[in-house]
């Protein structure tokens, strides 16, 4: 056999040490090959998300096996197919999770977690579905079992999760509130459907209390807004926590939980199972893309960045000043 030629990224993104945005430099690396229910796809853009900052702090270790670049998820096209792969060809145009390496040109993610751009979406649009979308879904319609009519109280209302988890709850028909700390911000959930809460000046606890309690409440927050949630669920209400940007720890009366018959539950998805992950895009191929097709469901993006300059894109998100998602452009779509 003569001697493998070995690919090369041209440019990806590494984690040089973790520390700060600075600590994201560019690098050359050998291109994945596609393993077995594997594809290969070369990146159009990536999505920038919280787990990435997370991962680059060294507070989010990816899982056994996965490329230890950033990015989970990204838009493109399928150049490489792994043995028993049939879903999909080479030239399809995918949008993907993946369980890290999105920030390089060619990233490879189990086949059946990837999807095609719903219609009407571009390639930029599409790379800023998956993490979110797969995310919102899981916890907020499988997990946390919302229902048409139900009071739905988010945090993080103009976050990438946050603005997902509004239209999605609004297509369902539940009524919905959300938390953000600007006027800017309050305008831009306002304008997607939802009763917009400034928490620096407003009690999240008192506006949704005062319409009955939220049946429903999505938190990434922690901390602190843990025994404040309690406090705004209705009977039989649900909290779904998805992260802790104040922390995980917090002193509870489980009393409270008892008397209202309360559910306290979470997920993270990265670790989860490739069957797991498989079974959730099936549903959001099912019932969310036909949503996104029909314009219930929109991105909103709020900047791009090169991805050569990936360390400016992590300041906009640590800024926390966004609205939407941030996305990194990686070649010509």
């Amino acid at each position: 056999m003569g001697k493998r030629h070995v690919l090369r990224h041209d440019e990806a993104i590494e984690i040089a040490t973790p520390g700060d945005a600075d600590a994201l430099r560019v690098t050359g690396r050998p291109v994945p090959v596609p393993g077995h229910d594997q594809i290969l796809v070369k990146i159009a853009y990536a999505g920038v998300n919280r787990p990435d900052v997370l991962q680059r702090r060294g507070a989010y270790a990816p899982p056994p096996g996965a490329s230890d670049l950033p990015g989970l998820e990204a838009s493109g096209e399928v150049v490489g197919i792994g043995a028993g792969v049939t879903r999909w060809r080479k030239g399809d145009k995918v949008t993907a999770l993946l369980p890290g390496g999105g920030y390089a040109e060619y990233a490879v993610c189990n086949a059946d977690h990837a999807l095609a751009i719903p219609r009407g979406m571009d390639l930029r649009e599409a790379a800023c579905l998956p993490e979110t979308a797969f995310t919102v879904w899981s916890n907020v319609v499988t997990r946390g079992g919302l229902q048409a009519g139900e009071r739905f109280l988010v945090h993080g209302g103009t976050s990438g999760i946050g603005m997902m988890a509004i239209q999605i709850a609004r297509a369902l028909g539940a009524r919905v509130w959300a938390t953000a700390g600007s006027d800017e911000k309050c305008a831009a959930i306002s304008k997607i459907g939802a009763n917009a809460i400034n928490y620096r000046e407003e009690d999240f606890v008192e506006k949704v209390t005062a319409e009955g309690g939220a049946d429903l409440i999505l938190d990434m927050v922690g901390g602190s807004y843990i025994s404040r949630n309690i406090r705004a669920l209705a009977n039989d209400g649900r909290l779904v926590m998805i992260a802790f940007l104040e922390g995980p720890k917090v002193e509870q009366n489980f009393a409270q939980i008892m008397v209202k018959r309360l559910t306290v539950t979470g997920s993270t998805l990265r670790p989860q199972s490739d069957t797991a992950k498989a079974e959730i895009a099936q549903v959001l191929r099912d019932r969310l893309w036909p949503l996104i097709e029909s314009g219930a469901v929109n991105v909103t993006i709020d900047s791009e960045f090169a991805l050569k300059d990936a360390a400016d894109a992590h300041r906009r998100m640590e800024s926390s000043g966004h609205i939407g998602k941030i996305v990194l452009k990686v070649s010509d779509d």
